[in-house]
């Protein structure tokens, strides 16, 4: 294509963001609803195994990227990049919808779970199948020497579906009540998605394929056997592995602590209001997203190599020192008590099961505006509380709402791990498309990406969240810095890698 060609490229920019967008909005609503999840399809006796589980199950999702990432894209490269990634559409969508409607763990058991674990690694199988043949696809269109800029709007979409999932959730919580959000509205952003995809899938359908892909299958350069022509050549094998190693590894790490990580982190280890959490968090995504395009066209200009590098030191140093910022900016350990305000309500209630619990309320006030309450839950059994490991069973829920000072500061710490993301993020398809040639690009760019964000990043908030729960136990009085040596340690070894064997400006560059 010429260097100032774009006609038609809005078009291809819109139809491949949009479903992109859409499976990452399927992918990340069971993320967000994490907390809420874990008390419905896994056993309640031990709330921090239901979280540590949920979390396993998500992570599960990412960890069968890379097999999609094989199978589809061994499909994309004999078949084409549109229809493949139609498939992973549907299949994404479909999963979705059906997570949704499973009963839960009281209902049907053990099958809760499982079906859950089932439609997760569908999810996980599809996502690996689309990203690969959505950033190929744009790359192809895109004019020589703008592939930075052109594909850095497919990088938008993780970010913008993992927003929409936060608005469409916040959305539901504020118009049900507490009560019906917890029994059933929690749902309702899984039922969403299957609107979405259909009219992605009328857009979708409507798509010419990649004029550099039909060019090569019209002229019989395709590959016959994408797996072994990538993984089986040693010469592209060293690249797929300096790509994993070099960049995705680190860039997948940088993602998720600055989104997911920061999430979880927030609501389960800072105990702060779920909704407050989830419009912070959007803030900061919205004001972080076109950074996205900057340094995708920057990496036009000056190369891919430094803006990524660049953005893995800055978490590598920062990391620490940001969420020790955050956390000693809501810990009440640093606020005055008002302690004329301070109540403790007790009151006995039945359960689910019918049995009766002792319920103690306690609700303070501080002089900065923030306020605690927390809800301990002491389950009996013929009026006596069961006892477990020799000690009484007792749930505790601590939600603290802060301050609107609070908010902005947080809203910022967040924001600058987000520009992180985007200076690792931005420029990465068009430095994966430009490794490898047009009859293996679609193989042999997903499966290191996919490696390096399903298997190392989509690991790390439960890897991350065991972490800081074991540092707590033992009495760490940093306990909650302790998750971040997993991203820290696996961006630096990729920040050594890239910065040794990967070249800023590639003469060698596939077009």
């Amino acid at each position: 294509m010429s260097t100032k060609s774009t006609k038609g490229i809005w078009k291809v920019i819109s139809a491949s963001s949009m479903g992109t967008m859409i499976e990452w909005y399927d992918f990340y609503i069971f993320g967000s609803l994490a907390v809420v999840i874990s008390t419905k399809f896994f056993p309640s006796d031990n709330p921090t195994a239901a979280f540590l589980s949920t979390l396993a199950t998500f992570a599960a999702g990412f960890v069968v990227r890379p097999f999609g990432a094989l199978f589809f894209g061994r499909l994309g490269d004999l078949i084409g990049r549109k229809y493949t990634f139609m498939v992973t559409l549907l299949l994404m969508g479909g999963a979705t919808f059906l997570i949704g409607c499973i009963p839960s763990y009281e209902t049907i058991g053990f099958m809760a779970p499982l079906l859950v674990l089932i439609l997760r690694l569908l999810q996980g199988l599809a996502l690996g199948g689309e990203y690969g043949g959505a950033a190929t696809y744009v790359a192809e269109h895109a004019p020589v020497g703008q592939r930075g800029y052109w594909t850095s709007w497919i990088q938008t979409t993780a970010t913008v579906g993992l927003f929409i999932s936060l608005m469409v959730i916040l959305v539901t919580r504020n118009i049900l009540t507490p009560e019906q959000f917890d029994e059933w509205g929690w749902r309702v952003p899984f039922w969403v998605s299957i609107i979405m995809v259909g009219v992605s899938y009328l857009i979708r359908k409507n798509m010419d394929e990649s004029p550099v892909f039909a060019k090569a299958k019209s002229e019989g350069k395709t590959s016959t056997n994408p797996l072994k022509e990538s993984f089986g050549n040693r010469y592209n094998l060293k690249f797929v592995l300096l790509a994993l190693f070099g960049a995705t590894m680190g860039q997948g790490v940088v993602w998720y602590t600055g989104q997911f990580y920061a999430m979880n982190f927030m609501k389960t280890v800072m105990s702060i209001d779920s909704s407050q959490v989830d419009t912070l968090l959007g803030i900061s995504l919205m004001l972080g997203t076109p950074f996205f395009i900057l340094f995708g066209w920057l990496s036009d200009k000056v190369g891919r190599k430094y803006i990524m590098m660049g953005g893995m030191l800055l978490a590598i140093i920062l990391y620490r020192p940001i969420y020790k910022s955050m956390y000693e900016t809501t810990s009440i350990a640093n606020k005055t008590e008002m302690v004329e305000k301070t109540t403790l309500i007790a009151e006995l209630k039945e359960n689910k099961k019918q049995t009766m619990d002792s319920i103690y309320t306690t609700n303070k006030e501080y002089v900065d505006g923030t306020t605690f309450q927390e809800i301990k839950t002491v389950h009996l059994e013929n009026g006596m509380a069961i006892v477990v490991d020799g000690k009484a069973k007792v749930d505790t829920k601590t939600t603290i709402k802060i301050t609107t000072a609070d908010e902005w500061s947080l809203i910022f710490l967040v924001f600058v791990q987000v520009i992180f993301v985007t200076m690792v993020y931005g420029p990465i398809a068009a430095f994966l498309v430009e490794m490898f040639p047009v009859k293996i690009r679609y193989t042999s760019m997903s499966l290191p990406y996919h490696v390096g964000n399903g298997i190392f990043g989509g690991l790390l908030p439960a890897i991350s969240t065991y972490f800081v729960i074991n540092a707590k136990e033992a009495g760490n009085p940093e306990f909650y810095l302790e998750g971040l040596w997993y991203p820290i340690v696996i961006a630096a070894v990729s920040f050594v890698v890239g910065m040794v064997y990967i070249k800023n400006k590639d003469k060698n560059a596939h077009i």
